[in-house]
Parts: structure tokens; C-alpha cells; sequence
């Protein structure tokens, strides 16, 4: 007898977009799973292969939910693909029906429920902050390196304590900061949840930058999440309440443009207007407000430069993070901010194209190959040499500096508003933990 079929009418995955793949396997070499495995199942086409299959009646078999799982998200096959196939629509509307519609074993459901109780709550991660600091100051980390205790205790145990930065006392960013200079427009600036608890050093660069180059910065209250990791994760009820929180909260900030330093949550943020089309009262707001939402290095490049760049001398490896360059189509803009330091040199990474793992919080779901993902990508940006690693989110930061030290390797990490900071601010690259060469030949 056949099985209730995999969707539901409440906005199941396009059959038009499915349709438009025509298998081509342009997107293979992109795919960071089938990188991993070779799996067809595991690959983009092989993936809408399933989803086209659930459209056509099948069930919701487990297999089909594990292959959708363990997708990351990093949408290189969109921008791999040249028929243009949406496929980051699909993962997502898919997600949402398996997320509702799938009964996930206990564990599953556990670490899930445990994730979204935190991740997404800038207050609780903040409440993290203190343990641990006295974590880290005690030594005891370094201990559990050298014994493996949290390998023996769990994959994502050890995962999550090998992401946790060093963690450093940054004071609250004011609620207003007026522009240096001539005001040339006024700018909100979302803080985020693991930016503003683990990172809030680069909301504070953010935000002199942006005055510096004659922007009146709002920073508003109790933002809350973006709803990012909710809807890359199909929990589609759970980002909207987010959404319309953001909405409102900027809304009455009355800025011109909507700042965000972190790739995952400027890409959510950007389709606000798809996520609520189906709220009446919110679908032209979320439309009107996802129009001015800009990525830090996109509004910068828009605006100009006016203030003073000091020389930066350091060689730094640029690292496209995936919802930055992939998502949003933002990729010349850093390099753009990066070319107008003086004496700083920037030197690509190999296989851009292929996720360092992290994913927003795949790499917690799934340790193991987010683990050898991470690796691939510290081995490459080892080969360039260069002192110190910079990327726009903080996820690839964590991701790339554990796996860094995992390999026993060297490499300073800073967000690209860090970088720009220091030139502003005429510091040294040792401000940024890029040290130079123990020898010079």
C-alpha cells in the first residue's frame, strides 16, 4: 500500500523549479557532500532528483530526509548552475515539509530542540560568555586537547568546544552614533545572536567604519534573531516571528539602509520578502525592507570611500563565506575594500568554491564530515602563506580557526570589518593576532 505522499499543499517545493535541472553535473564539483562521498543522492541533481520524486506522490522515506539533511546549504550550486535552477528554493521549501512532517528519532529531536533553544537567543548565548572565559583562562582547555576527553564524550561535544573563539571584553555598542563629518546617510546595524555574543568586536569595527565614512549609525534595542538559522533549517513558522520582529524594530529606527556584517543572516534578510508573501500584514513591509538591506562591504562600495586608509602592512587569504559570495552574489566588494589598504596584499584560497563546513549550524549537527570539510579548507589556506585569515562571517571563523588548530597550523582569523578598522585606526597587524614570520629568508 502506498505511503502518504512526502508534501502538502502548505507551499511544498516547486515543481517548475525542479523541472528546470536538466542533470547536467555542472553543479558535482561545487558540491561539498559529493565532494565528501561521490554520491549521486548526495548531490544537488541527485537531491532534486528526490524532491521531484516526493512531488510525484512517493513518501517521505528516511532515506530521502537523510540526503536532504545532510545538504549545507551553501547554494555553490546555484551559482554553479547554468540553467539557473533555484535549487536554494527548493532545499528550503522541502526542509520546512520535513521539518513538520517527518517523525525524527529522540536524539535527533533533542539536539534540535537544544539548538534552536540557544542559537537564535542573543541574551542565552551571552549568558554563556562567563563559563566560559573561566573555561578557557583555567587551562582546562588545553588539558582536553591533550587527553581527547570531549572526543570520548561526544563528536558534538568536542565540535562545539572547538569552535568557542577566545573571548574578549567588548563594551555595548551606544544606541547612536553620529556620522564623522558630512552625514551621507543614516544606517541601522544588525548586532545578530553569535555575532554580538562571541564577535562583538566586529559589530564595534562595523560601527566605526561606518561613521568614519559619514554614515549616523542606529544600533536599535532587543533586536532579536534575523530568524537565519531558522529558515535555513526549515523551521519556516519559527523565522517568520523573527522576521517580523526585525521588520518592525528597523522599521521604527527610520534608517535608509539596514547593515548586516554576517553573511548567513544578510541572506535571509534579503528574502524577508518570499518568507512572508503569505502575511498580508507584512508582505509589503518585509518587501520594503529587505530592499534595503546591504551587506557592510556592498554599502561601502556603494557609498565611496572619504576616510583616510593608513598602511596595513600584512598578506592576508580572502575566504569567500558561502551566503556572502554564493547567496548574495557579493564577492568583488571585500576585495574591493581590501585593494584600498595600503600594504596589504591578499592572496586567494584553492577551491573557493567548496564550504568550510560550518553552514550555520551543520557542523554541530553533523561533527564528523563538517570536521573533514574544515580540514580541506585549513590545508588550503595554510598553502598561501599568508598571516591572517579574513572572511564575513563568524561562522566560517570558528570553523576555519578550530580546524586550523586541529592540523597544528598557524593563521591569525578577522571579520573584513576588522581589517578595515585597523587601517582607519592606523594599528598594527599584531592588533589583529597576525604576527609576523618567526625567520625571514
Amino acid at each position: 500500500m502506498a505511503g502518504t505522499p512526502a508534501f502538502d499543499d502548505d507551499r511544498p517545493p516547486s515543481a517548475a523549479v525542479a523541472g528546470d535541472c536538466v542533470h547536467c553535473g555542472f553543479c558535482l564539483t561545487t558540491c561539498p557532500t559529493y565532494a565528501l562521498w561521490g554520491e549521486e543522492a548526495d548531490s544537488p541533481r541527485g537531491r532534486i532528483y528526490l524532491i521531484q520524486a516526493g512531488l510525484d506522490g512517493e513518501p517521505m522515506s528516511a532515506s530521502m530526509v537523510r540526503h536532504v539533511d545532510r545538504c549545507l546549504g551553501c547554494m555553490a550550486c546555484v551559482t554553479a548552475c547554468p540553467s539557473g535552477v533555484r535549487y536554494d528554493r527548493l532545499i528550503e521549501d522541502t526542509r520546512a515539509q520535513v521539518e513538520r512532517r517527518f517523525d525524527r528519532t529522540p536524539r535527533q529531536r533533542a539536539l534540535r530542540a537544544a539548538i534552536f533553544a540557544l542559537f537564535p537567543y542573543p541574551r542565552r548565548l551571552r549568558l554563556l560568555r562567563g563559563p566560559l572565559r573561566a573555561y578557557q583562562a583555567s587551562g582546562l582547555r588545553r588539558l582536553a586537547a591533550r587527553t581527547g576527553l570531549m572526543e570520548r564524550l561526544g563528536p558534538t561535544l568536542a565540535t562545539l568546544e572547538s569552535l568557542a573563539p577566545r573571548l574578549r571584553t567588548v563594551p555595548r555598542p551606544p544606541r547612536l552614533v553620529p556620522a564623522v563629518g558630512a552625514r551621507r546617510a543614516v544606517v541601522g546595524v544588525l548586532t545578530g545572536c553569535v555575532q554580538s555574543a562571541f564577535f562583538p568586536e566586529v559589530n564595534s569595527a562595523t560601527i566605526r567604519i561606518l561613521a568614519a565614512e559619514g554614515c549616523e549609525v542606529v544600533v536599535p534595542p532587543a533586536q532579536g534573531c534575523c530568524g537565519a538559522l531558522s529558515v535555513h533549517n526549515g523551521r519556516r513558522a519559527e523565522a517568520q516571528r523573527f522576521a517580523r520582529r526585525i521588520v518592525d524594530t528597523f522599521a521604527r529606527a527610520g534608517v535608509d539602509h539596514v547593515v548586516v556584517n554576517a553573511a548567513g543572516c544578510g541572506s535571509a534578510m534579503k528574502e524577508y520578502a518570499d518568507l512572508l508573501r503569505d502575511d498580508p500584514a507584512y508582505a509589503a513591509p518585509a518587501a520594503a525592507f529587505a530592499a534595503r538591506v546591504r551587506d557592510l562591504s556592498q554599502l561601502l562600495v556603494e557609498l565611496g570611500p572619504v576616510a583616510t586608509r593608513y598602511p596595513l602592512p600584512v598578506t592576508v587569504a580572502y575566504h569567500d563565506a558561502c551566503h556572502l559570495a554564493h547567496a548574495q552574489g557579493i564577492r568583488a566588494q571585500p576585495r574591493e575594500l581590501l585593494a584600498g589598504i595600503p600594504e596589504l596584499t591578499v592572496r586567494e584560497i584553492a577551491d573557493p568554491e567548496i564550504c568550510c563546513g560550518s553552514a550555520g549550524v551543520w557542523n554541530v549537527l553533523h561533527p564528523e564530515p563538517a570536521a573533514e570539510l574544515g580540514e580541506r579548507k585549513a590545508r588550503n589556506v595554510l598553502a598561501t602563506g599568508a598571516r591572517l585569515l579574513v572572511t564575513a562571517n563568524p561562522g566560517c571563523l570558528m570553523q576555519v580557526a578550530a580546524a586550523v588548530r586541529r592540523l597544528g597550523g598557524e593563521v591569525a582569523t578577522a571579520h573584513t570589518a576588522q581589517v578595515l578598522d585597523a587601517s582607519l585606526r592606523g594599528l598594527d597587524p599584531a592588533a589583529l593576532g597576525a604576527q609576523p614570520p618567526r625567520s625571514s629568508r
